[in-house]
């Protein structure tokens, strides 16, 4: 069984416990619902932003603790002031150390799209997600049947949110990519089995992906170099998480990210 297993496993328990104790009546009473999601994609596409999208997260299953101690406020309205196109904020608690909670702030102090990161099964989940404040959510090829993803990407899409695929490979790209139901591809570059990286995974990929969808890379990304490397062959959203979040001030690593980003892009506009 690998840690995927392990977490959707304990994910199907979880939602109905969340069912049971959080109605949808109430998901839909939420202010939130009232308003106009932001789009991740056209953020991601704007030439006047960086395309990095920063990551909220305590801990991985991979890592153990990142960082148990950086407030959600300042961390992510530092993330936006710092030149982020958009916020990614995990919500799960066993494996990642995420509560529903830290998007909802994030939402109140932040105008970027916001997407939520977690494993999403369920429709009840992406109506939470709504009731929460993202504007996106995460759907996870490698725990889905192509079906699934149909299914809970036109759900999504139906409330307004943008759905991000997470692909690993070839396979997966080929078996759940919907275009009614999909908006953002996301290659992650992290092995699920040994929790090896490698950038090269989003290069071999990229050329399968069809131009409708924005292109973006996940896991490994830890310079300015790389995401020019990535840019180059279509990719126009960049998530980092680790990166920022080892640091004991997250949102000033992503300050000088950006500030090497902009450095490296007059250089090569001289």
């Amino acid at each position: 069984m690998t840690i995927l297993d392990k977490i959707i496993a304990h994910k199907r328990q979880e939602v109905a416990e969340r069912q049971s104790l959080v109605p949808v009546r109430r998901l839909e009473q939420s202010p939130y619902l009232q308003a106009q999601p932001l789009s991740l994609s056209r953020y991601l596409l704007r030439d006047d932003l960086s395309g990095i999208i920063a990551e909220f997260k305590r801990k991985s299953p991979s890592k153990g603790v990142i960082n148990a101690h950086a407030p959600v406020e300042r961390t992510t309205l530092g993330y936006m002031q710092a030149g982020a196109a958009a916020l990614s904020v995990l919500t799960d608690t066993e494996f990642f150390g995420g509560r529903n909670e830290d998007l909802t702030t994030a939402r109140r102090f932040n105008f970027c799209p916001i997407l939520r990161k977690d494993f999403v099964l369920d429709e009840y989940q992406i109506l939470e997600a709504r009731s929460i404040g993202a504007d996106a959510v995460l759907l996870i090829a490698a725990a889905l049947t192509g079906a699934e993803v149909l299914r809970l990407g036109r759900f999504a899409k139906s409330l307004g949110l943008e759905v991000l695929l997470e692909i690993h490979n070839e396979a997966e790209l080929d078996s759940a990519l919907h275009p009614d139901a999909v908006t953002l591809v996301g290659v992650n570059n992290r092995n699920l089995h040994d929790f090896s990286v490698s950038l090269d995974t989003s290069g071999e990929l990229a050329r399968r992906i069809p131009a409708e969808f924005v292109k973006v890379t996940e896991s490994g990304l830890t310079s300015a170099a790389e995401i020019e490397a990535l840019r180059a062959v279509g990719y126009r959203g960049f998530l980092i998480g680790e990166t920022f979040m080892r640091h004991s001030r997250p949102e000033k690593a992503c300050a000088a990210l950006v500030q090497q980003l902009r450095a490296t892009e007059a250089i090569t506009l001289m």
